[in-house]
C-alpha cells in the first residue's frame, strides 16, 4: 500500500471514526442520531442562504488552516495564530475606519494591514526563536493573550470613546458584495473566498516551486544540514513565521472587513485560530487538503446551529466530534499501523 494512498486515508478514517464516536455519544445520551445528522446536513447545505453562510464560515478556516499548516510544513509550531488573527483583523478594520479613499486603494490597503500586522505580530516568536532559541510554541501561545487584551484596550481608548466595539468601516474598505448576497438569499458570503483561494495557490506555489520554498522546508526539516549547505537558518525562521502570520492576519482581515465590519471587544477568543489548527492536521497541511478541511469544519460549525431547532440536540455535540475527529487524526499512527496489517494479512491470504 502506498505512502501517498495512506496519507489519504488516514484523515478520512479519522473523520469516520470522529463521526462514529460521536454518534455512539448522542446514542447513549438520549438523542435522535439520525434526526441530529439530517438536521446538520440541512443546517449547512440544505437552502442556498445556508451554503453562503457555510463558504462564509470556511473563509477564514481556509486562512487560518494555510497560517497552521506552512509553519508546519517548514519545521514550526504556530499556536499562536488566533492571536495573529485578532491583530490582522484590528490593524484591517482600523484602516477601513481611518481613512475615506477611493475603493480600488483603500479596500487593498485594509486587506494589505491586516496581512502586515499578522505577520508583524508573527515576527516576534519568530526572532525568538532564530536568536535566542525560545520555543515558539510558548512565546506564540502568551502572545494570543497579549493580543486579546490590547485589541480590547485600543478599541475602547483610541478606536472609540469607551464602547465596546469600533465604528463600521467606510464601505470603501467593505469585501461584501451585493451579487453574492443576492446570490446566496442575502447570506453574509463575501468576496473573502476568493482571496483565501489564491491564498491557497500562493502556499503552494512558495513551497513547491521556489527555492525560497525549498530553503524553508529544508531548514524545518533538518537546521544543521541546511546551515552545512550554506542556508541561513536565522534568516528562514523568521521569514517562515511572517508568512504564516500573514496568512492569520488576512484570517481576521476577512472576518472585519467581510463578515462584521467592525472589530468588537471580545471577552475570549473567536475560536477560528484554534480551529485552524484542527484544519491544518486534518488537512496533512497541504494546501488542498486544508480547503478540504475547512470545508468540513465550517460545515459542521454551521449546521450545528440547526440540530438544536430541528432536533433537540444541543450544538456542543458537534464541538465533541470535532475534538474526536482532531484526537483520531493526532493518534494517525495507530490507523497506519491497522491499515498496515490489514494490508499484510490480505496479502498472506
Amino acid at each position: 500500500m502506498s505512502n501517498r494512498f495512506k496519507n489519504l486515508i488516514v484523515p478520512v478514517l479519522a473523520v469516520v471514526l470522529g463521526m462514529l464516536v460521536g454518534t455512539i455519544i448522542m446514542l447513549v445520551t438520549g438523542y435522535d442520531a439520525g434526526a441530529a445528522f439530517v438536521a446538520l446536513i440541512e443546517g449547512a447545505f440544505g437552502d442556498i442562504y445556508y451554503i453562503g453562510e457555510t463558504i462564509r464560515q470556511v473563509t477564514p478556516y481556509i486562512l487560518a488552516g494555510l497560517a497552521v499548516g506552512f509553519a508546519f510544513k517548514t519545521g514550526l509550531f504556530n499556536i499562536g495564530v488566533e492571536g495573529q488573527l485578532i491583530v490582522g483583523w484590528l490593524a484591517s478594520v482600523w484602516v477601513g475606519v481611518a481613512f475615506d479613499l477611493p475603493k480600488i486603494i483603500h479596500l487593498p490597503l485594509a486587506v494589505l494591514a491586516g496581512a502586515a500586522a499578522g505577520a508583524l505580530w508573527a515576527f516576534i516568536p519568530g526572532f525568538l526563536k532564530a536568536r535566542f532559541r525560545v520555543h515558539e510554541v510558548i512565546v506564540t501561545i502568551m502572545l494570543n493573550y497579549v493580543a486579546l487584551h490590547l485589541s480590547n484596550y485600543l478599541i475602547r481608548t483610541v478606536l472609540s470613546d469607551k464602547s465596546d466595539r469600533t465604528p463600521n468601516i467606510h464601505d470603501t474598505a467593505s469585501l461584501r458584495s451585493p451579487f453574492l448576497e443576492g446570490l446566496t438569499d442575502y447570506s453574509r458570503l463575501h468576496w473573502g473566498i476568493v482571496i483565501a483561494l489564491i491564498c491557497v495557490f500562493i502556499m503552494w506555489f512558495i513551497l513547491q516551486k521556489t527555492t525560497l520554498g525549498y530553503e524553508l522546508k529544508a531548514v524545518g526539516f533538518n537546521q544543521h544540514a541546511s546551515e552545512y549547505a550554506g542556508m541561513n537558518v536565522r534568516k528562514n525562521i523568521i521569514l517562515s513565521m511572517v508568512i504564516s502570520g500573514a496568512f492569520a492576519g488576512l484570517a481576521g482581515a476577512m472576518e472585519g472587513l467581510g463578515t462584521f465590519g467592525y472589530s468588537p471587544v471580545r471577552g475570549g477568543f473567536t475560536g477560528v485560530g484554534f480551529d485552524g489548527i484542527a484544519v491544518a492536521l486534518l488537512g496533512g497541511s497541504a494546501p488542498i487538503g486544508i480547503v478540504l478541511a475547512a470545508l468540513l469544519f465550517g460545515s459542521l460549525k454551521v449546521g450545528a446551529l440547526n440540530m438544536p431547532l430541528e432536533a433537540g440536540v444541543p450544538n456542543e455535540l458537534v464541538d465533541i466530534i470535532i475534538a474526536l475527529i482532531v484526537f483520531f487524526v493526532g493518534a494517525s499512527y495507530m490507523i497506519r499501523i491497522f491499515i498496515e496489517r490489514l494490508s499484510k494479512k490480505k496479502g498472506v491470504k
